[in-house]
């Protein structure tokens, strides 16, 4: 499931809006060692959302 994440939010990333609503469901999917994984993925991967990334993950725990 993580890796079917990973593919979802990279197809998605054009759109801020999109990407938050994909990763959102993504992290309420995942376990949470895959949901600790995908934050580094996350982060490394689209620097440009870092903010949004950040929060989501914040509001998931």
């Amino acid at each position: 499931m993580l890796e079917f994440s990973k593919q979802i939010l990279s197809k998605v990333s054009f759109d801020k809006s999109l990407f938050n609503k994909e990763l959102k469901k993504s992290i309420s999917w995942l376990k949470n060692d895959e949901v600790e994984k995908l934050k580094v993925w996350c982060l490394s991967s689209f620097i440009f959302y870092n903010d949004l990334i950040l929060e989501a993950f914040e509001n998931s725990y």
